[in-house]
């Protein structure tokens, strides 16, 4: 028996999951941090002197309250996925083998997943992948900033960016960053690893969109990806950079963190009135 197979055994028997089944439940099975986003408006978008033209027009957008991972998730996360359901094991970018027997990758984030493999997980997770207007609100806030640290240029201190691929040392682990944290604490939305969400790219997207919660095209050929990653140059970090990719596509720069609505606006504390 192969050590994939006894570790996916014992996970399943500790964590208490049944045998795999193509049919996941709504109850959450995975208790990572997530941050609530408040309701109310954000600035999405850039203005025409910045950014590319599928940022365009900048627009002030509603969104409901919902929640979002406050990391992406981590190897040691998706893997206990894959335990759980027979899911397919990502391709191993740190070498030969299983990722199960890779040690030191647990909370790096996962990567070579492709949008509907991250869309399992959130589903399985009793989740969702979060919309690419969420996605921003979370990343800069509601004041329009290009970074989800501020104005400030992005360094090594923000961003995991513009690196070449290093096996082990390239990502870095889940928060390993916090002065690039957005606004609401969430991590890593800019660099490390892209993002899938749910939306279906389309260029003009932005110009047509409802100004309350916008959910995207109703059909497309792509699936946007946000937030820039290792690789990526500093004009792919910024929190308005739009990406795309066909759902199929799997690279060692692309995961995802999850979402979820919530029912009411939480209470604010003392310091927020």
């Amino acid at each position: 028996m192969s050590v994939r197979l006894i570790t996916s055994l014992i996970l399943c028997i500790l964590l208490g999951y049944g045998p795999a089944s193509s049919h996941y439940s709504v109850n959450e099975r995975d208790t990572a941090a997530m941050v609530t986003i408040a309701e109310g408006s954000f600035i999405r978008g850039s203005g025409s002197e910045t950014g590319r033209a599928d940022e365009r027009p900048r627009r002030t957008i509603y969104l409901n309250a919902f929640m979002i991972d406050k990391y992406e998730v981590t190897n040691a996360r998706y893997l206990t996925f894959i335990a759980a359901t027979g899911h397919q094991e990502p391709f191993n970018v740190y070498g030969t083998g299983s990722l199960f027997e890779t040690k030191g990758i647990e909370n790096l984030p996962v990567v070579q997943v492709t949008w509907h493999d991250a869309a399992d997980y959130c589903q399985w997770a009793g989740k969702r992948l979060p919309t690419e207007a969420e996605w921003e609100k979370a990343a800069r806030g509601t004041d329009g900033r290009p970074y989800p640290w501020g104005d400030g240029t992005p360094s090594p201190r923000h961003v995991n960016f513009d690196r070449d691929w290093v096996a082990m040392g390239t990502l870095l682990p889940a928060g390993s960053l916090p002065d690039g944290a957005s606004p609401y604490g969430v991590h890593d939305m800019s660099g490390n690893a892209r993002e899938w969400v749910q939306d279906w790219y389309a260029k003009d997207y932005y110009r047509v969109a409802p100004d309350r919660n916008p959910k995207g095209p109703e059909t497309g050929l792509l699936k946007v990806i946000r937030g820039g990653s290792w690789h990526s140059f500093e004009p792919d970090v910024r929190v308005a950079a739009r990406g795309k990719g066909g759902f199929a596509l799997k690279t060692h720069g692309t995961g995802f963190r999850c979402a979820r609505d919530v029912s009411a606006t939480p209470a604010r504390t003392k310091s927020e009135r």
